[in-house]
């Protein structure tokens, strides 16, 4: 492909990225993903404005980088580093850079939502992740800066030359009239802008090894970062559902499942970082079970069975299993705590937000009576967290199993159709309202209570579907 600069000059970039940013009044939000294109974006940009006058300079740009909770570790240190550095450096030299992360809300997070809610691993027909951690958290911010400038220019790294869907998309949006501004596919009263839309990938690089970072970076660290990923891999900041998997790039989630061979993380570990092994297999353990029928339940989250054209749909993953991979996920965290002791791969808050999804709502159709991420934490890492103190009423172990004979003795009543009825009247006793208890007690009777052998024998063989 041929090169952008066999026709211009990086000056005619320059001065492009001076005259759109003091053509309109609206503030910059550059997204930045830690990779080379928004590197060299953000360099561009950095390096046009220090040529204004301080006094043109009025306008503010702000550098958002998305942080999932899962971001690949060595990723995490380079952009927390270039965060720091530009924040750093945007003050000494009177520029107006603001940098900063954002990061997906907690009941949005991936481990929330696989362990505490059963969420299957995420596949390419059911990427469930991207949209709470990655396009929400930019999204939010951007429409917080669109409430109070009115409008705002999102300057982001994408490039035609990156495929042919997204060079129509860019050419899709364009406004009428500036030819540097295209319209955001979602957002009100937001832009886009690509300054290295016509870039190739090698321009890029050219770019990079030709200028130094203007804030105290190094382009040839970038570069080694990229020798262990795949060619070209990159996982920009995704401000829409068009963006694909970054699951095979180094700037990508170390759990994604959405690709069968995590390809960079593999030679990241061959190439000396080998205690990054331990998520590695818990992540292969997790795509190569996400069809399992003995991990999965027949049942949704919520407890009910469906169905497509008379096949049983596989449900969300069961309490066992997700008790299993809370045990695995903390042992792979405290193996990593040898190598890099802050190291925290599911938070003190996700710890606690699971706990209270398993006691209140449950996986499937079973609640966790047992209290049991506690249990587990003192089981990997021999001590205890200061988890919060219920004044809820919570059951207990002892009284699930009274239950349990109670429910035997008697007419053969299934055990966690009686659970789910106790929970919903805990939940909602003492309320001044209770109108939902009807419906809840509705919705619990209504519900298919056989086991998952039963419903599934009478299916009669006929194919399982797994969930797309």
């Amino acid at each position: 492909m041929e090169s952008i600069f066999e026709h211009i000059e990086i000056s005619d970039i320059l001065d492009e990225i001076k005259q759109t940013y003091l053509r309109y009044p609206h503030p910059w939000v550059i997204g930045y993903s830690g990779g080379k294109d928004s590197t060299a974006v953000m360099q561009l940009i950095w390096t046009a404005l220090k040529q204004l006058d301080p006094d043109e300079r009025t306008k503010p740009v702000y550098v958002i980088a998305s942080d999932t909770r899962v971001e690949t570790p060595v990723i995490v240190d380079h952009i927390d580093n270039t965060l720091s550095k530009v924040n750093s450096a945007s003050d000494e030299q009177n520029l107006p850079f603001s940098a900063q992360k954002v990061m997906p809300n907690l009941d949005e997070t991936f481990w929330v939502n696989l362990l505490g809610r059963g969420y299957p691993a995420p596949t390419p027909t059911f990427r469930w992740c991207t949209e709470r951690m990655k396009i929400n958290p930019a999204n939010r911010f951007i429409k917080n800066k669109v409430e109070e400038y009115g409008e705002v220019i999102m300057v982001l790294g994408t490039r035609k030359a990156e495929s042919n869907t997204r060079a129509q998309l860019m050419n899709t949006y364009e406004v009428e009239g500036h030819a540097s501004l295209r319209y955001h596919k979602y957002l009100e009263g937001a832009y886009v802008y690509a300054p290295i839309e016509d870039f190739t990938a090698d321009d890029v690089w050219t770019y990079l090894f030709a200028n130094n970072s203007p804030w105290g970076g190094n382009n040839r660290d970038l570069a080694a970062i990229y020798k262990t990923a795949q060619e070209e891999s990159e996982c920009p900041l995704v401000i829409d559902g068009s963006t694909p998997s970054c699951g095979d790039s180094r700037f990508g989630c170390w759990t994604c499942t959405v690709v069968e061979d995590d390809v960079s993380m593999r030679n990241v570990i061959q190439n000396g970082e080998e205690w990054l092994e331990p998520l590695h297999q818990f992540r292969e353990k997790l795509k190569n079970t996400r069809n399992d029928w003995d991990s999965r339940s027949v049942r949704g989250r919520h407890g009910n069975v469906r169905t497509r054209n008379g096949k049983v749909l596989q449900g969300s993953y069961s309490l066992d299993q997700v008790k299993e991979y809370l045990k695995d996920l903390l042992e792979a965290q405290k193996v990593a705590q040898e190598h890099k002791p802050d190291m925290e791969l599911v938070s003190k808050e996700e710890l606690f937000e699971i706990r209270r999804l398993w006691r209140t709502k449950g996986v499937g159709s079973e609640v966790d009576w047992e209290d049991s991420v506690p249990e587990i934490y003192r089981e990997v890492y021999n001590e205890d967290l200061n988890w919060p103190v219920d004044d809820d009423g919570f059951f207990d172990t002892d009284q699930k199993e009274l239950l349990r004979e109670a429910c035997e003795n008697g007419d053969d009543v299934p055990v966690q159709m009686i659970v789910n009825l106790l929970e919903a009247e805990r939940r909602s006793h003492g309320m001044a309202r209770r109108a939902d208890i009807h419906k809840d007690i509705r919705s619990e009777l209504q519900k298919d209570w056989r086991s998952d052998e039963e419903i599934l024998a009478e299916a009669q063989g006929e194919e399982v579907l797994a969930e797309a």
